[in-house]
């Protein structure tokens, strides 16, 4: 049995569906469903059994002996001021599931942030010198990775870590305000066909991951139990939100740019710039390349169009 934490969300639905691609169906679905619309994200997806995080933390023995969980489940809005639930969400739940998964001998793969970075003016390597977050967030899966360096050198089973940059890609309609900005303009330019971006957007640069991308790394290390560690898992380019605004407004004839002020609440806890080191990803064998902007960007359009941001059809790989 396979364990996917966070399943019916925007990388954990994904992800199960990578799996089924790969004809794995014996999954065990946990997330909650407190917001009923996460359903649509499970609608197309193939898997064993479905359970309330809750009710899963609780009974843990309950669920016998996976071959591995795949933990995409937590708390990822970057604006949450609660340090308390975040720290319990993210840090503590993390900790108990990562002991249990080695308990059990299975894997552990689990989803960091490069929120850890901050503003990343010490660079991107899976390094603690480099990670200085600005937000509670960031805090959150800093303290895990570190938590999970601790153990790396006396641990039997594995737990690596996937460091996710920007993602962008189906599945993320209930995310909202956290939505990608792809998400947001693709709602933008239905609604009066302006896509909104702040002033000064040519020189606020991140790397934009197509959630593809994410599946795949993940299904690496799922591939190769003998690699642990914290991996940095982004397309290794930086881009402005100028260019994926542009990159976009392609896709929607008689679409404009409208510049907007930028939002006096984020300055001092906004990344500007982030851009993956890949090194540390590739020594560890993965060496497919990343979607470019212009590819993803455009087969996210697609989807968005067709079936309003849903996977509904599932294919064998």
């Amino acid at each position: 049995m396979y364990i996917v934490t966070g399943g019916a969300g925007f990388i954990g639905s994904n992800l199960v569906r990578g799996l089924n691609r790969r004809g794995i169906d014996d999954v065990l679905v946990v997330d909650d469903l407190e917001r009923g619309e996460k359903h649509l994200n499970l609608n197309g997806l193939r898997f064993a059994d479905f359970v309330d995080y809750r009710d899963f933390l609780g009974a843990l023995e309950r669920f016998g002996k996976p071959r591995a969980v795949l933990h995409q489940g937590a708390c990822s809005d970057t604006t949450e001021r609660n340090g308390r639930f975040m720290m319990q969400v993210n840090y503590e739940c993390s900790k108990n599931l990562a002991e249990w998964s080695a308990a059990c001998g299975a894997q552990f793969i689990y989803a960091s942030s490069a929120a850890t970075y901050g503003d990343g003016k010490a660079g991107f390597r899976e390094e603690p010198a480099c990670e200085w977050p600005l937000n509670v967030y960031g805090f959150s899966k800093r303290v895990f990775d570190s938590w999970v360096r601790r153990r790396l050198p006396s641990a039997k089973t594995q737990i690596a870590g996937v460091r996710y940059f920007n993602v962008y890609g189906p599945q993320e309609n209930h995310k909202e305000r956290m939505a990608s900005v792809v998400f947001k303009f693709h709602q933008q330019a239905l609604a009066d066909g302006k896509l909104r971006i702040f002033e000064g957007s040519d020189k606020l640069v991140r790397d934009f991951v197509f959630v593809d991308d994410c599946v795949e790394v993940n299904l690496h290390f799922l591939d190769h139990p003998e690699q642990s560690g914290v991996f940095n898992c982004g397309s290794g380019r930086a881009e402005s939100f100028q260019k994926l605004c542009e990159t976009t407004l392609a896709h929607y004839p008689g679409a404009r740019i409208e510049y907007i002020p930028f939002p006096a609440d984020l300055k001092g806890k906004y990344q500007d710039y982030t851009c993956a080191d890949l090194s540390r990803l590739r020594r560890a064998g993965y060496t497919r390349e990343f979607t470019t902007l212009e590819r993803g960007v455009a087969s996210y359009v697609e989807i968005l169009m067709h079936s309003g941001g849903y996977h509904r059809a599932l294919e064998q790989a």
